[in-house]
């Protein structure tokens, strides 16, 4: 499996869908872990694609990409960016996203700082959206995780964007608020 190298460090995001950060989470039913996959668009926040399993296999975050694949509403070039893990150096998952001719991007460092808006939407969605409590049963965590994402885009909005929503933020062509124009921590 190939490491690639951190090619965001430092880069100007100036709009929608020019890089992809992807990361996995856990959350917690009856005793056991569940995993969701995320992929979230670093400029708009707004989560792309997810897929919620019981699995940290390369196919399951495969969904996750495919989702955000039927998503895309832009063209241009864009990069995807993720930590090191297994499911993003697997072949499965790499063969996509150069099928797709979109740019692999990693973390250099065991360092949750290089991929600091992807840790930023799990908090978020943990802490503001209660995805970090004990889940009763599957079902009602598929529920919650789906309209959880939902709200998340629709109605949360970021100071780092302009007070704007997720997916205000996504149908911005250019900048129009004042952020942060480098990925620094990345």
């Amino acid at each position: 499996m190939r490491k690639y190298p951190n090619c965001v460090k430092g880069l100007h995001i100036h709009r929608p869908e020019q890089v992809w950060v992807a990361d996995i989470t856990y959350l917690t039913c009856n005793t056991k872990h569940h995993y969701l996959h995320l992929i979230t668009d670093a400029y708009s926040k707004r989560i792309v694609g997810y897929k919620l399993s019981n699995n940290m296999q390369a196919e399951t975050t495969v969904e996750a990409l495919e989702m955000a694949l039927k998503g895309r509403i832009y063209d241009e070039k864009l990069i995807h960016h993720s930590d090191r893990g297994l499911q993003y150096c697997s072949q499965l998952y790499t063969k996509i996203l150069n099928a797709n001719d979109i740019k692999i991007s990693m973390t250099e460092q065991a360092d949750p700082y290089e991929n600091a808006i992807a840790e930023r939407v799990n908090g978020i969605l943990k802490d503001e959206f209660l995805l970090d409590i004990h889940f009763g049963s599957k079902e009602i965590m598929e529920t919650q995780v789906k309209e959880s994402i939902a709200l998340y885009n629709q109605t949360r909005p970021h100071f780092s964007i302009g007070l704007l929503t997720p997916n205000q933020a996504h149908l911005q062509q250019k900048v129009k608020w004042k952020k942060k124009t480098h990925l620094q921590a990345i």
